[in-house]
């Protein structure tokens, strides 16, 4: 490698001749040398984990009864195995939804831009932070306690008007229920996810991906804009997917716009979004449901900054803090969806080998402290377990520790604060 970093700072000096900034381009190129190097380290290093991690899952789930949790003795320092039945575990992530996401490399945005699960709107009313001229209803759905935003059926635009500046680099998650759809929902039964340099009702210049909940034939999710003319109809069958509560990410690097849902991406343009007119709000639109029948909700609407590639962040900086990484309510359960920040984690463990890593959990100031200790406790020990267990890295070179509610990030008297501070911690020790 470092005979081939040679060959082209070479030809640079000769290129150039040898001047007072030669100082300068050297630096520059060997900076771009070493960036290329590891680069190449990273992507075998990302080609090994996905063949080990293959293998890896096919030996955890030959046993449906029991687990082998691997966890270190607080007392002694030493590793130890453990035998824990499912039945019996109160916080148990299912294992078998972690195999298909043990390879999902979506990465969500580590700050904050904004955040709606309605859990402060009163059912029955609009949403406060969002504006339509249209119609639609803050709803509970089949007497849960999550609250939804239900849209209308009809040409009405959704958008967020405290989203008026979007960064180059973040991310958009959403969950959505729908009810009602059979065979003969139309494939013009449609949900555009909009982002536009418009930040009311208009469209400007826009790029937008279009998802189908047609049932009687595989649509694909159409993809468009307006600066370059990008108007195609990307191959997909998601007509079980919408069925049962998809989750959306969508993930934007400057130009670049990949869309998942669930674990599986269906979209990656790397020059959908214009150049000249950045982006800098969020629209919905919601076409062709029969109104009455054919019934679209849609939560959980988290959209960051970030995004970007936190292996590099962990080497340079020797820290990160996420909260990307997501647990159900109240328990240790780890959303698999969470797998695209943790296979990151397992890659720089396996591409430096002295590393070690303490992984802390904090939590929000829901309920008691001595409880929110606790739980903080297993979550960062359910992050180890995956490590371990799924990407198989020594349980001696990690160490859990949780801190409850203790370092909030944010006001812990809001939903944006709250979220903050339900976060997951990687230090290097």
């Amino acid at each position: 490698m470092k005979t081939l970093c040679k060959i082209p700072l070479l030809f640079a000096l000769v290129f150039f001749g040898w001047t007072h900034s030669d100082a300068q381009i050297l630096k520059k190129l060997k900076k771009r040398a070493a960036e290329a190097a590891e680069e190449t380290i990273l992507r075998k290093v990302e080609e090994k984990t996905a063949e080990e991690t293959e293998k890896t899952m096919d030996t955890i789930l030959e046993a449906p009864g029991k687990k082998i949790r691997k966890k270190k003795d607080k007392n002694s320092g030493e590793a130890t195995e453990e035998d824990v039945d499912y039945e019996t575990t109160a916080d148990e992530t299912d294992m078998e939804a972690i195999s298909i996401y043990s390879k999902f490399d979506y990465v969500p945005g580590d700050e904050l831009v904004f955040f709606d699960d309605f859990s402060d709107e009163y059912v029955g009313d609009f949403p406060s932070k969002w504006n339509t001229n249209g119609s639609g209803e803050v709803v509970s759905v089949n007497g849960g306690t999550e609250k939804w935003y239900e849209m209308k059926p009809g040409y009405s635009n959704y958008h967020i008007p405290d989203v008026t500046n979007l960064p180059e680099d973040y991310t958009i998650e959403f969950d959505l229920i729908t009810l009602g759809l059979d065979d003969k929902t139309a494939s013009t039964a449609v949900l555009k996810t909009i982002l536009s340099d418009d930040t009311g009702f208009a469209l400007g210049n826009y790029a937008y991906a279009q998802m189908s909940f047609c049932q009687y034939a595989a649509v694909g999710m159409w993809v468009r804009n307006s600066t370059t003319e990008i108007n195609n109809e990307v191959a997909a069958d998601i007509r079980q997917a919408v069925l049962n509560k998809p989750h959306i990410s969508i993930a934007v690097n400057k130009q670049r716009f990949r869309l998942w849902v669930n674990e599986k991406k269906i979209i990656d343009i790397p020059r959908l979004l214009s150049a000249d007119n950045p982006t800098n709000s969020l629209k919905f639109e919601m076409l062709n449901f029969k109104d009455g029948k054919e019934r679209l909700f849609i939560s959980n609407l988290k959209v960051a900054e970030g995004g970007l590639d936190l292996r590099r962040k962990l080497i340079e900086e020797g820290s990160i803090s996420t909260n990307g990484i997501l647990f159900d309510s109240g328990s240790a359960n780890l959303q698999p969806q969470s797998m695209g920040i943790i296979r990151q984690i397992s890659q720089v463990l396996q591409q430096e080998p002295s590393m070690n890593l303490m992984i802390v959990g904090h939590t929000d100031a829901e309920g008691d402290d001595a409880t929110n200790m606790e739980l903080s406790a297993r979550r960062a020990e359910a992050v180890m377990d995956i490590l371990s267990n799924v990407y198989q890295i020594d349980p001696n070179r990690l160490q859990t520790e949780g801190k409850g509610e203790t370092e909030p990030l944010g006001d812990n008297t809001t939903v944006d604060g709250k979220t903050q501070n339900r976060r997951v911690e990687f230090i290097k020790i």
